[in-house]
């Protein structure tokens, strides 16, 4: 449990959010702009789907915009609204700090995949690792690099045996690393990890099979903490890992440039049970 009483400032902050969605249209506004395919929506568009006047929309979208969960854009006399993608992971942490640390987290994913067979990584294995490092980068919501390292660079950052491969019908289709995070003694234990999805197996449940081998073996190898940086934006990473294990610590504003764009990231921990 949290041991350090929660400032007022940081409370009163908390209340406001909280206060705000103490409504249901604007829990439903929210759902329906975070479940839209496009990621946006105009006032009118939303006013349509949830049954209420644009006036009214209008109204909700605002008081949703104060408190920083939606951004509102002008789009030629429209105003487009968008999901602020910080407060995806922002909320969540919230109600993590308002009700203490969770005392039983997930250990793993369940249900996972019967096509789905997880190995650790070969020397073969590292072309079709590199071409799925590629497609990631290339999403610009994976990784703040830009180039794809050598088969030799990749190899070298991962600590020794700590590396996985998925595969479906013997085609490599997703990885899972740690590297060390320090080369400190005191941190031996401590790894950051990272997962990529082939895009062409996305969504079925490549992710949940990694996730779980990378958890259990490093628990098996002593790793007492996994950390990882996630884009806001990739909400299907976050859900993952939460899925995990890893509990959302911080949003880090700002923390890096990439393509010339400050980027935030969210840091995300997961503390073994077992060491």
């Amino acid at each position: 449990m949290t041991t350090q009483m929660l400032g007022k400032d940081e409370a009163e902050g908390y209340a406001e959010w909280f206060a705000v969605l103490a409504d249901a249209t604007r829990v439903r506004l929210l759902h329906a702009l975070s479940t839209s395919r496009s990621g946006a929506m105009r006032v009118g568009d939303l006013a349509a789907a949830l049954g209420i006047s644009q006036s009214t929309c209008s109204h909700h979208v605002e008081l949703l915009r104060r408190v920083g969960f939606v951004v509102v854009d002008k789009v030629g006399t429209s105003s487009l609204v968008s999901v602020n993608a910080a407060c995806c992971t922002g909320l969540p942490h919230a109600a993590d700090v308002v009700m203490g640390t969770l005392s039983t987290a997930p250990c793993c994913p369940a249900d996972l995949p019967a096509d789905v067979v997880t190995r650790p990584t070969a020397e073969a294995d590292l072309p079709a690792v590199l071409d799925i490092y590629a497609e990631g980068l290339a999403t610009r919501n994976a990784t703040f690099e830009t180039r794809v390292p050598t088969a030799d660079e990749m190899r070298s950052r991962w600590l020794p045996d700590l590396a996985w491969v998925a595969e479906v019908d013997g085609e490599v289709v997703g990885w899972t690393a740690i590297t060390p995070v320090s080369s400190r003694e005191c941190y031996a234990g401590v790894g950051e990890s990272s997962v990529y999805v082939a895009e062409s197996a996305r969504g079925r449940g490549v992710g949940k099979a990694l996730l779980f081998t990378q958890v259990t073996e490093a628990d098996k190898a002593g790793m007492w903490t996994l950390q990882t940086s996630i884009f806001p934006e990739n909400r299907a990473s976050l859900a993952l890992h939460h899925s995990a294990g890893y509990r959302t610590l911080a949003v880090r504003t700002r923390v890096a440039r990439l393509d010339g764009a400050w980027r935030d990231t969210v840091l995300l921990e997961r503390r073994s049970e077992v060491n």
